[in-house]
């Protein structure tokens, strides 16, 4: 197994926070059911999406050698009622910045959204 020193860690890290808030709008996390892709690469069915969450500008609340964690996000209204089986989460200009799969790398307390219901995060650690 690989080791790297802190000052990298902290330095890819900080580099993942400015491409979060890099671009003209707020990053988001948007939650879908269905299958999640196999990688990042694949686009996301919008068919699929249940609820889209804004980030604050900036988003990334802590930076340290093990994690990013970001602002809160604000409470959005679910769309679309189904069952939350991952997230995406976008950075200001759009690109994808990672997948997580609900249940395993996020949490919520009731995965199963209604429409009309609302949704917010209150925490969200990456670890790289």
């Amino acid at each position: 197994m690989s080791q790297t020193s802190i000052n990298s860690r902290l330095a890819m890290i900080q580099a993942f926070a400015n491409f979060m808030d890099n671009g003209s709008q707020s990053a988001t996390v948007i939650f879908y059911e269905g299958v999640q892709p196999t990688n990042t690469a694949i686009a996301a069915d919008s068919n699929n999406a249940l609820v889209t969450l804004v980030f604050p500008e900036p988003c990334i609340k802590e930076a340290t050698a093990t994690y990013v964690e970001f602002h809160p996000t604000d409470t959005a209204t679910v769309i679309k009622s189904g069952t939350a089986a991952w997230a995406r989460i976008y950075n200001g200009a759009g690109d994808v910045a990672a997948d997580l799969t609900v249940g395993t790398d996020i949490s919520l307390v009731n995965t199963n959204l209604a429409l009309g219901g609302s949704l917010s995060i209150t925490s969200i650690k990456l670890r790289p």
